[in-house]
């Protein structure tokens, strides 16, 4: 079903990049921006961590000793499985960081999740609504903008700072920087710093860019899947082949999809404990 902007039908060129734009509070006119605050992914990223705190909390108000409900079993399952892994990567208190990493993945898998909404509901909502030229763009998944996984990679760094300072104090943290991994020789302070600081830094690029990249091309192939049904619009003569494969290819990706969705959260989750980990250790 293509968009439309105005009265005239978008080319499948503009369909794609209408709905890859972000509602901005102004136009990005360079690599990196802090003026331009994507508001889209600000409001559905804050709405799924309100969700996460509401489902947690009221798994834990129902919690019973007797038979437990289904909603019940499915949390403790959860919260069992991240507790192992936890207990597994961390050796030390976990009374924060176990939370921490159930949070992580529920709020993670919530904000992917948005990604089965069909791409262009939001539009419709919004032109139903009368709003179209106060929301002219609506992106409503936080993981596939780069902005959004970036800033919960950073959250990560700044807990890993915050525990490495914590466990070894700020002279042990400081001690490490610049003896490891090479020894604490005096020539070897420069090099080992500089090493030190590129691996903070690609640790938390990465992160962000995992999530990001499987996020964002899973709603590039939503997109190019629901172009093929409306190839008519496009002066097309497969139409019929166009909504078969549509249809087809929809279902098996939105199936497919599931898996990357729970593994996407799952792998931020781990990641966040291995780093989170490797603070609480010294070398």
């Amino acid at each position: 079903m293509a968009a439309s902007e105005g009265t005239r039908a978008l080319d499948p060129s503009e369909y794609i990049a209408h709905h890859l734009q972000n509602f901005s509070t102004s136009h990005q006119t360079s690599i990196v921006d802090f003026h331009v605050w994507n508001i889209d992914t600000l409001f559905w990223s804050i709405l799924c961590g309100l969700v996460t705190i509401l489902v947690l909390y009221g798994a834990a108000r129902k919690a019973t000793s007797g038979v437990p409900g289904r909603f019940q079993c499915a949390v403790e399952m959860l919260v069992e499985m991240v507790e192992d892994q936890s207990k597994s990567i961390i050796h030390g208190n976990r009374t924060f960081i176990a939370p921490l990493a159930l949070t992580v993945f529920v709020w993670v898998a919530l904000m992917n999740s948005l990604d089965f909404i069909p791409v262009d509901l939001p539009t419709r909502v919004i032109g139903w609504l009368g709003l179209s030229e106060v929301l002219p763009h609506q992106r409503i998944v936080p993981t596939a903008d780069l902005n959004g996984t970036f800033g919960i990679s950073l959250g990560v760094f700044f807990l890993t700072i915050f525990y490495s300072l914590k466990i070894k104090g700020a002279g042990g943290f400081v001690h490490e920087l610049i003896s490891a991994p090479f020894g604490a020789h005096p020539v070897l302070w420069i090099p080992n710093l500089a090493l030190n600081i590129i691996e903070y830094v690609a640790k938390t690029v990465s992160l962000a860019l995992r999530l990001f990249g499987n996020m964002y091309a899973g709603e590039l192939l939503f997109l190019l899947i629901a172009l093929l049904g409306s190839l008519w619009s496009f002066g097309a003569d497969s139409t019929v082949l166009g909504f078969i494969g549509h249809v087809i290819a929809g279902s098996v990706w939105a199936v497919f999809h599931i898996l990357i969705v729970l593994l996407q959260a799952f792998i931020f989750m781990m990641l966040t404990l291995v780093y989170i980990g490797q603070a609480h250790d010294s070398h």
